[in-house]
């Protein structure tokens, strides 16, 4: 077993324990902060298949941005309703068998892949690509996402604030 096997190992084990969390937890503002661990096992899972770019992109973008955003709506609504809000999770059931079939189909495609098969080295480096297409045709659609989150922030901290 390799250094590599172990590590997927545990970050799989923390994505699994912190996706079942985000469901099962009945406080909100908790379920948010297990969803921030889950978004950051799926990054070290980008960090194991030696792609640093998309997992830096994780981190920033989902881990650090739409939680951040999340946490501002809990905040803003309980002010707004005054109220404690508590998730409930409703067809759990339903939830679990519809997961439990994708568990076991997921199960036979591994089962009928190869046991070994070689790892393909990377020709290029992707991130000069990808970054390329970043300043280049979807520079402006980059750019209005910008601005769009920080419009929501100004209108979650201007609905947050006190009215003193």
């Amino acid at each position: 077993m390799t250094l590599e096997t172990v590590g997927f190992a545990v970050v799989a084990t923390v994505l699994l324990a912190s996706s079942l969390a985000v469901v099962l937890t009945p406080n909100l503002f908790h379920a948010v902060l297990y969803l921030a661990a889950a978004l950051v096992a799926t990054g070290l899972i980008f960090l194991l298949l030696e792609s640093p770019f998309l997992f830096a992109v994780q981190l920033l973008l989902y881990a650090g941005g739409v939680v951040t955003i999340v946490v501002f709506a809990i905040m803003l609504t309980e002010r707004l309703v005054g109220t404690r809000i508590t998730q409930t999770s409703r067809h759990l059931v339903n939830g679990a068998i519809v997961a439990a079939a994708v568990f076991v189909g997921i199960i036979g495609f591994l089962i009928q892949a190869p046991a070994v098969s070689p790892r393909p080295g990377q020709t290029a480096d992707t991130t000069a690509a990808i970054g390329r297409l970043l300043v280049g045709p979807f520079a402006v659609t980059f750019e209005l996402l910008g601005v769009l989150l920080v419009v929501a922030l100004l209108g979650a901290l201007h609905f947050a604030r006190s009215e003193e």
